[in-house]
């Protein structure tokens, strides 16, 4: 120490003694500063320091701790998610193979309504072209039996007299009247 002291007496930077003066001399002033600085910081800083240090630790650690809470949370939810998801898709599978069969039954019947219909309308057509038929039938034998009819009064007339006319049309009458006495 007494070097120390030697060293700023001999500078002559020092005023006269009793007052007080800085030393402007670089190299000798900083390292004794620096170390008198770093003496109090270390003496006076190392408990703030520690609190500090201390404080950014647990910190630090509630981070994490906060942070796998999430994390375990974020993976229970994850397996909900992937719980409710599967569920999902099984009941979309029922469905859809239910649909499938409900619209499968509904084509049937629909295949089958058709086919009903169809055999109905068969049915219609073919009683119809026999309807048509009948008809054309009776249209054919009224058309021949007016022809028949008109060529046998034509017949009838040429060779009828009048007397066998008037003979024909008293049996008739008699005929008639004899068809009468049988309905009344």
């Amino acid at each position: 120490m007494k070097n120390v002291t030697d060293s700023f007496v001999s500078l002559g930077h020092w005023p006269s003694a009793g007052s007080f003066g800085f030393n402007t001399d670089i190299l000798a002033t900083n390292p004794i500063n620096l170390s008198v600085v770093l003496g109090v910081l270390i003496f006076f800083g190392k408990g703030v320091l520690s609190d500090l240090l201390d404080n950014r630790k647990q910190r630090i650690l509630n981070t994490i701790r906060n942070s796998e809470e999430l994390r375990s949370g974020a993976i229970e939810q994850l397996e909900k998610a992937r719980a409710r998801l599967r569920k999902v898709e099984i009941e979309a599978e029922q469905f859809r193979v239910t649909r499938y069969s409900e619209i499968e039954q509904e084509k049937l019947n629909l295949i089958n309504s058709t086919y009903k219909t169809l055999e109905q309308l068969e049915n219609y057509k073919n009683e119809t072209i026999h309807f048509e038929q009948q008809r054309a039938i009776n249209q054919v034998r009224q058309r021949i039996f007016q022809q028949a009819l008109q060529g046998a009064l034509g017949t009838l007339n040429s060779c009828l007299n009048n007397e066998l006319h008037l003979r024909t049309v008293s049996a008739n009458i008699g005929m008639f009247g004899a068809m009468k006495e049988i309905t009344d």
